[in-house]
């Protein structure tokens, strides 16, 4: 890693309380890199070689069967992937690419279980972000089992309106297709679901949204802060 990269990353939560011998010993192994839009940085089914820290951008998280591709999340800043599978030294268990330009921390997972074994305060901080990763899986699972396909896209909406600045304008951070498979419909599925909120104040143009009624999609949403609250 270059030398005047060091101070971004050392301000991370991952390396808070970790001993000074154990943070320079991570900070020599790893990369920080800007990959450009569409770059494929990890495959399924592929030894877990690099624990990834999102600093800027945005990255999809997906599976292959066959011929069918299914999105399972998009990890944004400051958030990370792999943990498990570095921990485990096993392989990946899905695939990731850039949406757009990204900054990516990459820390070798040799070097991750080093660290976890030999310095308390940094497994503890490890540990934190397996937790997070559980819950939001978690949250992810029971948006999709509980709430219909018109109520899992009214909570995208106002979350990502509230993420964006809760101006009454957003804009959608991937193509329709991917907010269809992360959101567990077809294409056509998201397509009649928008057509259904425009009666209740959203408006499609392209990737852009407008949203002037938040109190009727909230209605139709019915968010719950076991699901919908970041904080929990």
């Amino acid at each position: 890693m270059r030398q005047e990269d060091a101070p971004l990353v050392r301000t991370l939560p991952l390396f808070a309380g970790a001993s000074e011998m154990t943070v320079e010993k991570l900070l020599q192994a790893s990369f920080l890199q800007r990959f450009p839009a569409q770059v494929e940085l990890i495959s399924e089914d592929q030894p877990a070689d690099f624990f990834y820290v999102v600093l800027e951008g945005c990255i999809e998280l997906f599976a292959n069967a066959g011929p069918k591709q299914s999105t399972a999340a998009i990890v944004r800043p400051v958030s990370s992937f792999a943990a498990a599978a570095v921990l485990r030294d096993g392989n990946y268990l899905l695939s990731a690419r850039t949406v757009e330009q990204s900054r990516v921390l990459m820390i070798p997972g040799e070097s991750v279980r080093a660290a976890f074994a030999g310095d308390a305060a940094f497994a503890k901080a490890f540990a934190l972000e397996l937790a997070s990763a559980y819950r939001r899986t978690m949250k992810a699972l029971n948006n999709q089992k509980l709430r219909t396909a018109i109520e899992r896209l009214a909570n995208y909406l106002l979350q990502e309106h509230q993420t964006q600045g809760a101006t009454g304008n957003l804009t959608l951070p991937t193509e329709k297709q991917t907010l269809a498979s992360l959101l567990g419909m077809t294409s056509e599925n998201l397509s009649r679901s928008f057509g259904a909120l425009a009666a209740h104040g959203v408006k499609v143009t392209g990737r852009d949204i407008q949203l002037s009624d938040i109190a009727g999609l909230e209605t139709i949403a019915k968010p719950i802060p076991l699901i919908d609250d970041p904080a929990y």
